[in-house]
């Protein structure tokens, strides 16, 4: 009876257009291309791994190292060049003392990326499938364009990274525009490892993540930092004489741990595991050791940008130009127009900080740096492929091979980055990472709005929906990150001193307002706030969100 029931309310909230039924979200899978039809299509998910059904105690390591893989795919988002700069110039510019903020944006982004998994297990669909069927036409498009900018800002900065990293190897031999161009061959040839296999592609990942926790554990063991005052800047959520240079640098943490794709490829990399979504009890074992795994997989994460913070604290806070331009002529290092000869504080980025390293601690520790930057560079470039993939297969319904993928995102990214490389220096092309950190610093609401939604909606999460402790500490977790990216956004900005520029901006932070509230507005809706459940399109949500449930369960059968 109440199966005929929905169906007649089916009937009634599809709409009909010519006699043919144009309800989205009657499958739990995007509709495939015509061309995917015809032809075979290999996708991450070709093989899934099996889990251990003979083990009947509540913890199981065999089970946990089934589930072990996709956290340590996402953590590589956390290890990014980005990510990198950000943590080396929290330290000479900081010292210690911004370590709690890296704890606490760690410790958000975990929580984020555990509704990203839950999400994937429980519906079997990854986030951009979920926004697919959730949102009409117009925002569904404009997300994935957000999220596409999100993706491409990443890719330019894993570009930059491996640029320098192969110069500062090759000692100047291989110039940027020729590292930018190695980066195009080299991401294709890493990306055939998936044909020999899922867990062999996890474990050259694995692999890739061992080698930057040698590389910076083996500068952090070099430098020798301060354990106590290191231990302090991590529990002790203060920042004694800190100024506005301080406070930039911080929002400038939360904005680059904390990266919009990475919710979008967690949610889809959970689903490269065998488990039957109708059994109550595997969903939540699933969710159990995923949540675990991430835990372990960001706790790595966060000690390795511990490494590279206490490094360049120990080594380079509190330094002026003149300091290090009289320790680098040493040892014959240094270029000669690296640090102008005056006492002004010392800035660097990737590059100055790997010939620093090489001026006070000899030139292993130069090469050293340059094999764990190109090692960062190497894996956000292949999980950022992923991303896309997922985002276009899921937004777009469209499948496009990973050669083609790669091909349009990389020529994306790398043109601009190739030009700068060519007709500057290497200081524009790591200036561009503030560019780049403030791009995707504007993307955030439009991955972190979406996942507390769906999550939050018991139609689609069934038991597993967020509860109502939950509910608030997520939304206020989200308002506050978005809080401080806008403030990081607005500090950027203003530092043009154009009047072309703010005219511009103020018009299309007016759009992009609107576009932010309107997403807002169906989370609030999903969070139980009735009074704004005054439009169709949030009535029709409800009604289809059942049926997309009741058609998961019918495909899995």
């Amino acid at each position: 009876m109440k199966a005929e029931q929905d169906e007649d309310l089916l009937e009634e909230d599809s709409p009909q257009e010519n006699g043919a039924e144009t309800n989205q979200y009657s499958s739990v899978s995007p509709p495939s291309s015509p061309v995917a039809q015809d032809e075979p299509f290999s996708t991450y998910f070709e093989d899934k791994v099996a889990i251990p059904d003979n083990v009947s105690q509540m913890f199981s390591f065999r089970k946990l190292w089934a589930f072990t893989g996709p956290g340590f795919l996402m953590s590589i988002a956390y290890l990014d060049p980005g990510n990198i700069e950000s943590d080396l110039q929290s330290g000479a510019k900081a010292g210690y003392k911004l370590l709690w903020i890296l704890l606490g944006a760690t410790i958000i982004g975990l929580l984020l990326q555990r509704l990203a998994a839950r999400l994937g297990v429980v519906t079997g669909m990854h986030l951009a499938e979920v926004c697919n069927r959730q949102y009409s036409t117009v925002p569904r498009v404009m997300l994935w364009v957000m999220v596409e900018l999100a993706i491409i800002g990443s890719d330019m900065q894993e570009v930059i990274g491996c640029a320098i990293a192969l110069n500062l190897l090759s000692v100047g031999r291989i110039p940027l525009w020729a590292g930018v161009l190695i980066t195009i061959t080299d991401t294709f040839v890493f990306l055939f490892l998936d044909k020999y296999g899922l867990r062999k592609l996890e474990a050259f990942f694995g692999f890739l993540i061992t080698v930057m926790a040698l590389s910076f554990g083996y500068e952090y063991v070099v430098a020798a930092p301060d354990q106590t005052e290191l231990l302090k800047g991590m529990f002790i959520p203060y920042c004694a004489g800190c100024g506005s240079v301080q406070l930039e640098q911080a929002v400038g943490i939360v904005g680059a741990v904390i990266m919009p794709h990475n919710i979008y490829l967690h949610s889809a990399l959970v689903k490269s595991r065998d488990i039957d979504r109708k059994n109550k009890n595997e969903v939540k074992e699933a969710n159990k050791y995923y949540f675990i795994e991430a835990t372990i997989a960001l706790f790595i994460s966060f000690l390795i940008n511990v490494f590279v913070v206490a490094v360049f604290a120990e080594a380079f806070y509190g330094k002026t130009n003149n300091d290090m331009n009289q320790k680098c002529n040493e040892t014959g290092l240094l270029p000669s127009d690296l640090f102008p000869r005056n006492n002004e504080t010392l800035q660097v980025d990737i590059y100055k900080g790997g010939i620093v390293l090489g001026c006070i601690f000899g030139p292993a520790a130069l090469y050293i740096w340059a094999i764990g930057i190109l090692a960062a560079g190497q894996s956000s470039t292949m999980t950022g492929t992923y991303s896309g993939q997922f985002v276009m297969e899921g937004f777009l319904n469209l499948r496009w091979s990973r050669f083609a993928r790669v091909l349009l995102t990389r020529s994306i990214a790398i043109t601009p980055t190739l030009l700068v490389a060519i007709f500057q220096d290497v200081k524009h092309l790591t200036g561009m990472n503030d560019f780049l950190n403030v791009l995707q610093s504007m993307q955030l609401p439009f991955a972190l709005i979406p996942i507390l939604t769906f999550t939050s909606m018991k139609s689609i999460m069934n038991d597993f929906a967020n509860g109502m402790v939950w509910k608030i500490s997520g939304g206020i977790v989200i308002l506050v990150v978005c809080a401080i990216n806008m403030y990081f956004v607005v500090v950027y900005v203003t530092a043009l001193h154009s009047v072309l520029l703010y005219v511009l901006a103020a018009l299309l932070s007016f759009a992009y307002l609107c576009f932010v509230g309107y997403l807002a507005w169906h989370c609030l809706v999903a969070l139980g706030v009735s009074c704004l459940d005054f439009g169709s399109r949030m009535q029709l949500s409800r009604h289809t969100d059942i049926y997309l449930l009741t058609d998961m369960d019918t495909d899995t059968g």
